[in-house]
């Protein structure tokens, strides 16, 4: 296990026992460390801002608050690699590959057993083609997505054909494994799919950009039967 990784399970193991402490003694034998190296990891993680402290006296160790972190994740082995599988498809030009890497990451930390045995074995096994795209595309849309700022880009279409573009981002879509920003183009003042890996540069402005209905823009297009995907009705569910 690499250090980040151990750091993220470190707070889980906390955050597990909690409010018990955990001695130092108790974690280095845990990951397999010294005792020296879990204290450097602890100190690493108050200085980040982490909720954890030490606990004096008899009894005591380290303790962290526990409604400062996720509850402990419980994965079965087809669930853990349905996410190193997930994470493997998250390219360069995958909308918050950036976030996801690092959400998973934080996830099969704390993950044990056959979970974690069925992902690491799964992981060896897959392998990718390097994009030509760099992340700085797909920062920029995140960021305009985000912010609901206008967005300056470069498109070459499936022609090869070259222009510059002021857009109004509307919302994302997939097919066919490849990411798509539906935006309201300004140049052709209609509704545009643009596909990521053919956006060759791209800037957020500090301009607002108008609200724009995601299946409004689709209506009339290819893909105006496109729905929500049923993995992310439940984020979206009223409670």
């Amino acid at each position: 296990m690499n250090r980040t990784a151990r750091l993220y399970a470190l707070v889980e193991e906390l955050r597990s026992a909690a409010p018990r402490p955990v001695t130092v003694a108790a974690l280095a034998t845990r990951f397999e460390v010294s005792a020296r190296t879990v204290q450097r990891d602890l100190q690493t993680l108050m200085e980040a801002g982490k909720p954890v402290r030490s606990v004096p006296g008899r009894g005591g160790g380290w303790s962290i608050a526990p409604e400062m972190t996720l509850p402990p994740v419980h994965l079965t082995a087809d669930e853990a690699s349905a996410l190193t599988a997930a994470l493997a498809a998250a390219g360069a030009t995958t909308p918050y590959a950036g976030a996801a890497r690092s959400a998973a990451q934080k996830i099969m930390a704390s993950v044990t057993g056959p979970g974690s045995a069925a992902a690491r074995h799964l992981a060896a096994r897959i392998v990718s083609l390097p994009t030509r795209t760099g992340s700085s595309v797909r920062d920029a849309v995140e960021q305009a997505l985000t912010d609901g700022t206008v967005l300056r880009l470069s498109y070459t279409d499936a022609a090869g054909r070259e222009s510059r573009r002021a857009v109004e981002p509307a919302g994302l879509l997939t097919a066919d494994g490849r990411w798509y920003l539906i935006a309201w183009c300004r140049t052709r003042r209609a509704g545009r799919g643009f596909r990521l890996d053919r956006i060759t540069a791209a800037a957020p402005t500090s301009e607002r950009a108008q609200s724009h209905d995601l299946a409004g823009l689709l209506r009339g297009s290819t893909a105006a039967d496109a729905a929500q995907p049923a993995a992310l009705a439940r984020l979206t569910a009223s409670p």
